[in-house]
């Protein structure tokens, strides 16, 4: 059974990243996913994978859980995020590349 620790990237509706800092400690899937012939809905037997996530404050907590439990694990450190600075006069500078329109 291996587990992936990894920090989740913030979605594209919050602009915070209030649940974007947690580590989280989740299972890889076991089994494959099928499609439900009733429903049309995929579906696995395998609960752990896909209704189990452990949430923790820092990383090596996570890392402390996984090998307390005997649970072989991957982490996943975070990219840093690319920043890209602009200003609001940049749209009339001088030097522009493109022409400035409405």
């Amino acid at each position: 059974m291996l587990a992936r620790i990894y920090r989740p990237s913030k979605t594209a509706m919050q602009s915070g990243r209030a649940k974007a800092a947690n580590w989280l400690l989740e299972f890889e899937p076991q089994a494959a996913r099928k499609p439900d012939p009733l429903m049309g809905w995929t579906v696995t037997s395998d609960t752990e994978s896909s209704q189990v996530k452990l949430s923790f404050d820092t990383k090596e907590e996570a890392v402390r859980y996984a090998e307390s439990h005997g649970i072989a694990f991957q982490l996943i450190d975070p990219a840093p995020a690319k920043r890209i600075i602009k200003a609001y006069a940049d749209n009339f500078a001088f030097g522009r590349r493109t022409p400035w329109t409405h």
